[in-house]
């Protein structure tokens, strides 16, 4: 059910009263972090990632973080968090403790991090430069034409793979393995690839 608090007089209200509302929060959001990391201090830097992730872990509405080490011949490091809200999201970012985190991490660091936070279904639609948006139709397709393969695929493959592993056969723990994979396949190997393959359409 839905707990937002609702407000009969907007059933009354004119356009004009409701254009001058602010717009409602959106439901999840996904903050990519970029930070560039000096040669010589990527050791240190990964120690003081095992120290700020827990962290954040901590605060309300954390829903998850990824860690995207960088690709060969560059020092980048992208880092990918969730919070249930934008109101969530900007507590972690505006605490004295991140804040704190930060500055430690400041000799590890070529540069400024780069933070942009993006909204449910948008993380994958972020349009080329000079680009429309995406239409929300369409991303809803290119995603379920995505996940509805997957959700076919993968759990009977899981299921086949761990049927020799006694200790291993529990529909927990299958949906939970099944699950992980297709989030993963999603999130590092079809998604990045497919709307790259599928931008013309996507932002027309």
């Amino acid at each position: 059910m839905n707990n937002e608090e609702r407000h009969p007089e907007l059933r009354t209200a004119t356009l004009s009263d409701i254009a001058a509302r602010e717009l409602p929060r959106p439901d999840m959001v996904t903050s990519v972090i970029q930070q560039q990391v000096r040669p010589e201090a990527v050791a240190p830097y990964e120690q003081w990632l095992k120290k700020i992730m827990p962290v954040a872990a901590r605060f309300p509405g954390h829903r998850g973080v990824n860690v995207i080490p960088p690709a060969a011949g560059s020092s980048s490091y992208t880092i990918t968090i969730r919070f249930d809200s934008l109101a969530h999201a900007e507590d972690w970012f505006r605490s004295e403790a991140r804040r704190q985190l930060i500055e430690e991490a400041s000799p590890f660091l070529a540069g400024d991090e780069k933070v942009e936070t993006v909204t449910g279904l948008e993380f994958w639609f972020r349009p080329p430069a000079g680009q429309k948006p995406a239409k929300r139709y369409k991303q809803f397709l290119l995603t379920l034409s995505v996940i509805y393969p997957l959700t076919l695929i993968v759990p009977p493959l899981v299921q086949r793979l761990l049927g020799p592993v006694p200790l291993l056969q529990n529909r927990f723990v299958e949906h939970f393995i099944a699950s992980a994979i297709v989030v993963g396949l999603l999130a590092y190997v079809v998604m990045p690839r497919y709307t790259r393959l599928m931008a013309r359409w996507l932002y027309r």
